[in-house]
């Protein structure tokens, strides 16, 4: 019997924004991350969409009791689909994992719907941890939709904000760099 778990490829790979204790690093095959807005809120969300050519790493965790209600309250504004193939990770029994995906996004970040630097943050701290440097490289490598970045460091927007180190911020914002998306603050 599988049990049941999730995958985590945004914010959700961060350990310190969840106390689901038992998770394995993973990776999932023909999905694509992509930052995404929605009418449902005024930041970008982080999402996936099906892409038969792409992989994707992430965290999958398991869900005690098969009780997805706290986290699917955590993930309101996405739809959580089996993922039928393609997962390989670090787990020694079945897993039957979900990704939460957005269901109806309209398009790429945008001036009135950016994206967050206190949630991008959040997340490279997790691939930092989780996969290195290295990690963190392919994170920003397996993401489209790139759009604008509201700097809100300073007074974070982003619920689940962490502190992070001068050289963690330091590696998200050389990251950025070269993507030559817009940074406004506000």
């Amino acid at each position: 019997m599988s049990e049941p778990f999730f995958f985590g490829y945004g914010s959700l790979v961060n350990r310190r924004t969840h106390d689901y204790a038992e998770a394995y690093s993973a990776r999932v095959r023909g999905w694509r991350r992509v930052w995404r807005h929605t009418d449902m809120r005024d930041t970008a969300f982080l999402s996936v969409e099906r892409d038969p050519d792409a992989e994707i790493e992430g965290l999958i965790a398991l869900v005690p009791g098969g009780d997805w209600r706290a986290l699917d309250v955590r993930e309101s504004g996405y739809d959580r689909v089996a993922l039928s193939e393609g997962l390989a990770h670090g787990a020694t029994r079945p897993v039957a994992a979900q990704i939460y995906a957005i269901p109806s996004a309209t398009g790429a970040p945008t001036l009135r719907q950016p994206i967050l630097l206190s949630y991008l943050d959040v997340v490279v701290q997790g691939f930092l941890t989780e996969f290195g440097e290295a990690g963190v490289a392919r994170f920003f490598a397996s993401t489209r939709g790139w759009g604008p970045i509201l700097d809100d460091r300073a007074r974070p927007r982003y619920p689940r904000a962490q502190a992070l180190s001068a050289r963690e911020r330091g590696l998200v914002d050389a990251a950025l760099a070269p993507l030559g998306v817009r940074r406004v603050t506000g």
